[in-house]
């Protein structure tokens, strides 16, 4: 008969937040391993791809990392893939462009 295995945490129900998985311990019982949520990368916000260079960790544990473990070093490092702001440099460049073709042609 196969052995019992009894819940380690006080919440019995099967969610989301409660899955487990049964593991064989050194010393021949069996016992519920409690398995964390995966991680999800943090995404652009223009794209919304993952931004590469960035860990993919809980939210709770991005207090724990250092500053460059959560960004990239480059202007909205952590906010925007390298090529959407190379999208918004060239756009503010060429609106900056648009206004001083205007006031040319207004002289």
């Amino acid at each position: 008969m196969a052995q019992r295995v009894t819940l380690r945490r006080r919440n019995p129900y099967n969610t989301k937040s409660n899955r487990r998985r049964v593991v064989k311990t050194p010393g021949g019982k069996l016992r519920y391993l409690h398995i964390k949520k995966l991680p999800t990368a943090p995404k652009c916000g223009d794209c919304h791809i993952a931004l590469p260079g960035v860990k993919a960790l809980r939210p709770r544990e991005y207090a724990t990392v250092s500053k460059r473990e959560k960004s990239v070093q480059r202007a909205y490092g952590g906010s925007r893939c390298g090529q959407c702001l190379r999208t918004r440099i060239i756009r503010a460049f060429l609106v900056e462009e648009a206004k001083i073709v205007k006031q040319v042609m207004k002289a």
